[in-house]
Parts: C-alpha cells; sequence; structure tokens
C-alpha cells in the first residue's frame, strides 16, 4: 500500500496498480474504525473501475457491521448533499476527478458533509488502512446494503436556491466532458426553458478524449468551436465529477472563475446585503471590491477545500468561490457544487439586459491576471526564501499560505507551494497586463535555475 495514494483531500492512484479492490477494503475497514459510523451513503463517477472498487468497498464496510446505502452514479455534489440532507454519519465516493480515466480514489466525508482532509488522511487514516491491509474484520453482526435515489430530492434542494419562474429561455451549450453532469443538469432543469446544445454529454469513463478537465487549455478549444457554431447565450463546463464550474460567454470567450464568482457574488449579496464572503488570496481586487459595494464583510482564506469549508463555517459566510472553479455555499452544507453556480447563473442574467459578455468584459480589462503559472522545482523553501529577499523593500510583504507582496492597487502576487502536487503556484494581478508579464518574467527569471 504506496503513502503516495493518501492526498490532502482525499486517496487517489492508478488503477490497479497503486489503488484497487483489495486496498479499497483495507481503507473502508479502517475508515470505519477511525469513524465509527452506523450508516454510510456511497456513490461512484462514470469511471470503468468504479463497480468493482464500490462493491469492494462496500463489502468492507458491511464486514465491519455498517449499513451503506448505495446511490449509484452521482456527480461529487449529490454525494455530499445526500450524506448531509438524510443525516447519514458519513459519505464516501469513488471517483477520481479530473484524473485521467487510468484513475480511481476515493473522497470521504462525515456527517453534515463535513471535510475529512489532512491529517486525517494522510496519517490516521493512512497508518490505520497499513494494519488492516490483507485482514478482514468481520462484525458479529453484518451490515445491510439498500440503493436510493436522490436526484428528485437534490433537484428539488438545489432549485431552491433561484426563483424558477423568473428563469427566462436560454440557448445553452454544455460539456459535462463524460461525466454523469449531463444527465444530471437535465432532470434538475427539466422544467426550465432551457434549449440544450451537448458536447460529450454522454457518461463515458473510458474519457476518450483524454484528462476530463475543462480548465486545460487544450481542452476548450473543441468547447470554443462550438460556441461559436451554435451562438448560444453562453456555455457551461463542468469537469468529470462536476465539483468545478466554468461559463463561456455566447462568444466563446472562456471565462476565469475568478470572475464569474464576481457576478455570483452580486447575486448573492443581492438578497443577503450582510453576508460574508471567503475569498483565498491568489486573485483579490475584484472580489473585495464587489464585497464592498453590495454591503458584504470579506473573510480571507488559506487556498484548500478544507480550509475554505472551516472558515466558512466558523464566519458563517455565505459563498466562497475559488479561481479554480470550486464554488462554496452555506445553504449547500459549506460544500461545493456545480450545479448551483449555473443555476444563479442564469436567474442573474434572467434579470439583467446586458449578455453574460457585457456584463463581464468590463470586469476583465479592469482587474487584469496572470492566469495560475505551476513550476516544478526540487527545493520550494529555497525558492520561497529568494522571492522573499528580492521582494522584501518592493512592496508590503505578508506570510499568508507562503507568500503575498502587495505594492498598493498597482501589483500584487501569491506564491504559495501546491497542497496536492509537488509544484509551486504564481498568481499575479496588477492595473495592466504590461505590468503582469514583467513581473512573470522576472519572477521566473529568479526561480529558472532552482
Amino acid at each position: 500500500m504506496k503513502d503516495s495514494i493518501f492526498k490532502a483531500y482525499d486517496i487517489r492512484g492508478i488503477y490497479p496498480t497503486d489503488l484497487n479492490e483489495e486496498i479499497i477494503y483495507a481503507i473502508g475497514q479502517a475508515f470505519v474504525e477511525i469513524e465509527k459510523p452506523k450508516t454510510v451513503v456511497m456513490g461512484r463517477d462514470v469511471r470503468i473501475s468504479g463497480p468493482s472498487m464500490q462493491e469492494a468497498l462496500i463489502q468492507g464496510l458491511l464486514d465491519s457491521g455498517v449499513d451503506v446505502v448505495d446511490i449509484g452514479l452521482i456527480s461529487t455534489e449529490e454525494f455530499y448533499f445526500a450524506t448531509a440532507y438524510y443525516k447519514y454519519d458519513a459519505g464516501i465516493a469513488i471517483t477520481a476527478s479530473h484524473n485521467p480515466r487510468e484513475y480511481t480514489g476515493i473522497k470521504m466525508v462525515r456527517k453534515g458533509a463535513g471535510p475529512i482532509a489532512g491529517e486525517e488522511i494522510t496519517v490516521t487514516l493512512k497508518e490505520k488502512s497499513k494494519e488492516f491491509f490483507g485482514k478482514k474484520v468481520m462484525a458479529k453482526k453484518k451490515g445491510s446494503l439498500t440503493t436510493k435515489d436522490v436526484v428528485e430530492d437534490f433537484r428539488k434542494f438545489v432549485l431552491g436556491f433561484i426563483d424558477v419562474k423568473k428563469i427566462k429561455p436560454f440557448k445553452i451549450v454544455a460539456n459535462p466532458n463524460f461525466g454523469f453532469q449531463g444527465k444530471l443538469v437535465q432532470a434538475v432543469c427539466r422544467d426550465l426553458p432551457i434549449t440544450w446544445s451537448f458536447l460529450n454529454g454522454e457518461p463515458d469513463g473510458t474519457f476518450p478524449k483524454g484528462r476530463p478537465d475543462p480548465f486545460l487549455l487544450e481542452n476548450r478549444t473543441e468547447f470554443i468551436e462550438k460556441i461559436k457554431k451554435e451562438k448560444p447565450d453562453f456555455g457551461v463546463a463542468w469537469d468529470a465529477d462536476a465539483d468545478r464550474v466554468f461559463f463561456a460567454t455566447g462568444s466563446g470567450l472562456f471565462l476565469e472563475a475568478y470572475y464569474t464568482n464576481t457576478l455570483l457574488i452580486e447575486e448573492i449579496l443581492h438578497k443577503n446585503p450582510d453576508g460574508k464572503i471567503v475569498y483565498d488570496p491568489r486573485y483579490t481586487w475584484a472580489i473585495l471590491d464587489m464585497v464592498e459595494k453590495y454591503g458584504g464583510t470579506p473573510v480571507r482564506c488559506r487556498v484548500g477545500h478544507s480550509f475554505i469549508k472551516k472558515a466558512m463555517r466558523e464566519s458563517n459566510a455565505l459563498f466562497c468561490g475559488e479561481s479554480s472553479g470550486h464554488t462554496y455555499f452555506r445553504d449547500f452544507y459549506y460544500a461545493d457544487s456545480g450545479i448551483i453556480p449555473f443555476l444563479l447563473m442564469i436567474q442573474f442574467l434572467s434579470q439583467n439586459k446586458e449578455s453574460l459578455e457585457e456584463l463581464i468584459l468590463p470586469i476583465i480589462e479592469k482587474y487584469p491576471i496572470s492566469g495560475e503559472t505551476s513550476l516544478t522545482l526540487k527545493d520550494a523553501k529555497n525558492a520561497l526564501s529568494v522571492l522573499k529577499e528580492k521582494y522584501a523593500d518592493r512592496g508590503r510583504m505578508e506570510e499568508f499560505d507562503n507568500i503575498i507582496v502587495e505594492k498598493g492597487r498597482e501589483w500584487r502576487f501569491n506564491v504559495r507551494t501546491s497542497n496536492t502536487e509537488p509544484l509551486l503556484r504564481i498568481n499575479i494581478e496588477a492595473k495592466n497586463k504590461a505590468l503582469i508579464e514583467e513581473l512573470r518574467s522576472e519572477i521566473l527569471s529568479l526561480l529558472k535555475d532552482l
């Protein structure tokens, strides 16, 4: 059992060499030993290895005396919903998110969709799983297995975020990247005046066009070309497990989540003007200005879903939108959803005469950003030290989520180590694109030999 499969936010590895039925059985029994749930709800994404992996995990839980509720093929947000809405003790999803088809994995939450992350996975669950590997713990009374269809309850719940009577007709190009979201969004929106044009809409766990990640530049081309051909009101794309969502304008301009999050904040604070909004340090100016404009209170937090969910719970925040495409809602159990942002977007556009492009372009022009640059370095700590020394007198420096350097509203950058990969992440915002490129070149030059 490789240590490397135990990540900060989930368990993930190549099937069957890194993660397989024997290993997942042991992880399931270790999970029971640690969390001591009576009932666990479980679903899976569309990957080909999913059924056998789920069967093995279910068997590990049943043998441990735990009752299991199988909700079948799901998007990740459905398993969050099912765990919290039906008040189960814990939830597990068999998913490797947007990783290539050869991967498999597990996401876990406890009651209320509370996150299980960090050392709970990388230390506690890892060590306990190793203890259980190759063994079988048989409870005196074996658990029971039932099945449940959660789609209709999920549909009613998420539609509660909008006024369905005020939604105007839309033509939408949608790319679920062969995940289950294509089926789910049609079920949720079946009574809304939406004309769909799907790309990669049928679930297919072989992911025939490669890694199912809409944020990758090479995966945007087909999506943008279809939008230009179809001329919809806008486009929407999800990764394979649909916990990240991205939008494109009707002309085919792919939008950074940072920008669309400002519109979602406007929509949310319009109804809750005194609400709190959690934000991360990658890009901040547009978020802070929008929160201030609509009377909210910003709450800064480190990058990473476990940190964000903790910060939202502690501050009772309404919303957080990461630039990675994850969007979290207080009224969705502080969990991230791929479909609620879409519903809020159609409501926002229904209330405005302008198109998505007309609304978003002024924001893009006012708040230029670099896009995230990732560097693989041998010594990330040394790289951070070099940057601290170089920029100590250039602006206000803060050691938050590694380092932030800011010179008023002229420029700022955040450089941090990845929570999930051996990478250094660089994000820059400035008053113009030329200054962004100047800073990026300078930073990359400083780090090129490290």
